[in-house]
């Protein structure tokens, strides 16, 4: 039977709902932006023809997330209203021209960075917070993990008194490509697209995480100004914003008319390829400021500015098999084996299918003829099934028969849509032994890559605790150890179960949580066995509003709703208990160290490293700072104590100047410590 109207509205709404979340919150979105804005152009049509059954607004585009502190945006964040054809841009064309009295239009016409859109305040010249679009009005203060980008200035000279510099985070190709490559030699499942990473970058509650990846900012809009007269134009603004030292794009000069602009949206339909970026169309806006106030806005969006959308690159192949991936935790990624096809300007191979779920749902079978796609993505995606040339013996993918096939013994784990490992593989037990030995966990020097093989590979190690019970004849069976190196082993050994509390915590590879949350958790909790034995409400403290809505506030400053539900199922596994348990009983040391070690003048206050000091590396001054009882950040505020600088120090050492924060050298931080 044909679906009534009603159910139709319901499931489009379910539909949306459901890839807004995957695409907006958890950064795994399945299918492309063109297929997404055609299922809200379909409710939108059906809501329209049956308005008896239309619902709320379904809020898409909202990027608020728990864990955040928000800000108002002094003036609003629209978005901009997609078209696909000429014909639609050209009605755009046309409603301005009637709306501004038939003026002849100026246009600025830029590519449309496919990332992560950002409002960046400055008071009297300086840079004082970065707050995401939200929900328009609204947004979450990212201001922290936005300061890592280096193009950013700190200080602009001649600025009005208020100015909201508008603009969208992005991560270059390359950095993109760097990222991937790291993960693939790690087993890890790769980042699917450049967008999604920038995306969770920016909200990463783990700075220490956000430092390894390099973000990249263009600027382009103008948001709230004070005087609102300080500028006439968009070509005036971005000039000014060139000079102050933002980065922008100005490949297309303003363009008069729309032709012109027709003609410009062409020429960076070509240009795009040679990009650093991703980009997935381009933004066409009126230049003269004053024709923007009078061509007005809706609630959502801007008349006086459109996105047009390139069609996304696509091309047919025959998926030869599926295999699967295996994750450093466990869970498993279906690939799509591919005949080699040439696609926007790269040979294609493999292809992600994300889950079981997404393979029944399309019907995707070995031996398909497949539509892939790359809209903006570095790793292409599966959109769908060519029926008509289906092989008459091709049958239907059993996902859990091809787990069987290979020996992978797993399941899902509640609603969750990927298939975990119940018992870890051999390449899982040693990603794990390695982490645990790792420098930013036990750092058991010698115990890399080639020794945690062995030691697996021998049975030596099942859990990555087991390596501080081995004894020295057993090290001794070991290839390359002597005398010599098994003694520098046990010491080692020895060395690592004094390490600091925090280091421990890190060592248990509990999923999003870092090595500074690692760091948080052992100074809020003091002991492993607080830790373990942790409710929700020793995490999150809830909140209900005056219309009854929940919310919730976190305990530990970084440890949202995501990392408190990752700590609490983590310790609800009575494997991981049982490690803990092995750790107690192989000596470690499960406890924060006391205040004893404090040092006057350095416990609670916070220090910022910037630049290389003379003969200490950053983790080591870290180190001897927190050992000290004072605390590091990645960026410089008015609640910094102190700047550690070295060469090179650059934009934190400036905004510490400017700041009045007190700067110190490698000997001046020695002297403070007593070292």
């Amino acid at each position: 039977m044909s679906e009534s109207p009603r159910d139709q509205i319901l499931r489009l709404r379910a539909e949306i709902l459901r890839y807004e979340e995957l695409y907006r919150k958890k950064h795994t979105p399945e299918i492309s932006d063109f297929e997404f804005d055609k299922l809200v152009d379909q409710l939108a049509d059906l809501e329209r023809e049956f308005p008896m059954f239309a619902g709320p607004d379904l809020g898409i585009g909202d990027d608020k997330s728990e864990g955040f502190q928000q800000a108002n945006h002094k003036a609003p964040m629209l978005s901009l209203d997609n078209t696909y054809d000429e014909a639609d841009f050209r009605a755009f064309g046309d409603r301005l021209y009637k709306a501004l009295g038939g003026t002849g239009l100026e246009f600025i016409v830029e590519p449309k960075v496919d990332g992560v859109a950002v409002s960046l305040t400055f008071e009297k010249g300086q840079f004082v917070r970065a707050v995401t679009r939200g929900n328009g009005a609204r947004g979450d203060d990212v201001t922290a993990n936005v300061s890592l980008i280096r193009e950013i200035p700190r200080t602009l000279k001649g600025a009005p008194d208020l100015l909201e510099v508008r603009g969208e985070i992005y991560m270059a190709l390359a950095e993109f490509q760097r990222l991937n490559q790291l993960r693939e030699a790690e087993g890890e499942p790769l980042y699917a697209n450049p967008r999604n990473l920038a995306a969770g970058t920016v909200k990463l509650l783990d700075g220490e995480e956000a430092r390894k990846r390099r973000l990249s900012i263009v600027c382009y809009g103008l948001g709230a100004c004070e005087p609102a007269s300080a500028f006439a134009s968009l070509k005036d603004f971005k000039n000014k914003l060139k000079a102050w030292g933002f980065p922008i794009r100005d490949d297309i000069d303003v363009q008069q008319g729309v032709d012109a602009a027709w003609k410009a949206i062409q020429q960076l339909d070509v240009l795009r390829r040679d990009l650093p970026f991703p980009t997935d169309g381009a933004v066409v806006k009126i230049n003269r400021l004053e024709d923007q106030r009078r061509a007005g806005t809706t609630s959502k969006f801007p008349h006086w500015a459109v996105a047009f959308k390139f069609p996304p690159d696509q091309a047919e192949t025959i998926l030869r098999k599926i295999s699967m991936q295996v994750g450093r935790t466990g869970a498993i990624t279906p690939v799509a084996e591919l005949d080699p096809v040439l696609l926007a300007g790269s040979t294609v191979a493999r292809a992600t299918l994300h889950n079981a779920d997404e393979i029944a749902r399309k019907d995707i079978r070995e031996g398909d003829t497949v539509r892939i796609q790359k809209a903006g993505e570095i790793i292409p995606q599966v959109l769908g099934v060519v029926l008509e040339k289906r092989p008459a013996d091709a049958k239907p993918f059993d996902f859990e028969a091809r787990l069987k096939e290979l020996g992978l013994d797993a399941a899902r784990d509640g609603e969750e849509a990927a298939y975990k490992l119940r018992t870890p593989s051999r390449d899982m037990k040693v990603r794990r032994l390695v982490h645990f030995a790792s420098k930013q966990c036990l750092d058991i020097d010698g115990l890399g890559d080639a020794v945690a093989e062995q030691l697996v590979d021998s049975q030596l190690v099942d859990v990555p605790v087991d390596a501080l019970g081995i004894t020295p004849p057993k090290w001794r069976m070991l290839e390359g150890f002597k005398e010599k190196s098994v003694d520098n082993m046990m010491a080692g050994l020895e060395q690592a179960k004094q390490r600091e509390l925090w280091r421990a915590i890190h060592a248990l590879g509990i999923p999003n949580v870092g090595m500074q949350t690692a760091k948080d958790l052992s100074r809020h909790f003091k002991s492993m066995d607080a830790l373990e034995s942790a409710q929700a409400s020793d995490l999150l403290l809830t909140k209900v509003g005056k219309k009854g809505g929940v919310s919730y506030e976190s305990v530990i400053s970084g440890v949202g709703i995501e990392v408190s539900e990752s700590i609490l199922s983590f310790f609800s596994d009575p494997n991981h208990r049982d490690w803990v348990k092995a750790m107690r009983t192989a000596g470690l040391n499960l406890i924060e160290a006391t205040a004893a070690s404090s040092v006057e003048g350095v416990s609670g206050k916070t220090f910022v490293l910037t630049g290389t000091l003379p003969s200490l590396g950053r983790d080591e001054a870290r180190d001897m700072i927190e050992k000290a009882g004072g605390k590091v950040s990645g960026s410089v505020s008015k609640n910094t104590h102190y700047v550690v600088a070295g060469e090179e120090a650059g934009s934190k050492l400036t905004k510490a100047q400017e700041l009045g924060v007190a700067i110190l050298d490698e000997a001046g931080l020695r002297k403070l410590l007593g070292t």
